[in-house]
């Protein structure tokens, strides 16, 4: 018995990589945290490659490629094609600051997993097309980080973030 041939491209590959120790969550937590935000977002079938980084690395990078070399908390690379619609590679490339999440959530009294995730749904709502240098686009930006971390299981953000 054969099976039948696949319809459309075949899926996009995931990845997950830690250069930062300890690992604060799951690989396959990590791909629900980003799957969660994409769907949201109306990017379900997309993926992502995910690479969790120390501040130094993600400042250099922010000054590479943003021309700012201040730390920051995560960079999103969207790699979609738009000639390309069904390009079945990854739709982009999150770098997030673990540094930055621990810093972060031990000042405003978090879980440093809690803040890690909201740096992970914040880059992959980015891919999406959400964008926060506007007043009116960055409160669309908190109410939908809001809902996928609701959704995700997280408590609601006692002291939401400024920018």
């Amino acid at each position: 018995m054969s099976a039948a041939p696949s319809e459309g491209p075949p899926p996009a590959e995931w990845e997950v990589h830690w250069t930062v120790s300890p690992e604060v969550l799951s690989v396959e937590r990590v791909q629900a945290i980003a799957r969660a935000a994409l769907a949201h977002g109306g990017r379900p079938d997309g993926a992502l490659s995910i690479v969790l980084v120390d501040d130094e690395t993600l400042a250099r990078m922010h000054g590479e490629y943003l021309d700012d070399d201040s730390p920051t908390d995560v960079i999103s690379f969207d790699l979609q094609d738009p000639d390309d619609p069904v390009h079945a590679g990854p739709i982009g490339e999150l770098y997030v600051s673990v540094d930055c999440a621990r810093r972060v959530a031990a000042e405003r009294g978090v879980p440093v997993e809690r803040e890690l995730a909201l740096y992970i749904v914040h880059g992959a709502l980015h891919l999406c097309g959400f964008d926060d240098h506007e007043e009116a686009d960055r409160a669309a930006m908190r109410q939908a980080e809001a809902h996928v971390m609701e959704q995700l299981g997280f408590d609601a953000d006692r002291m939401p973030h400024d920018a």
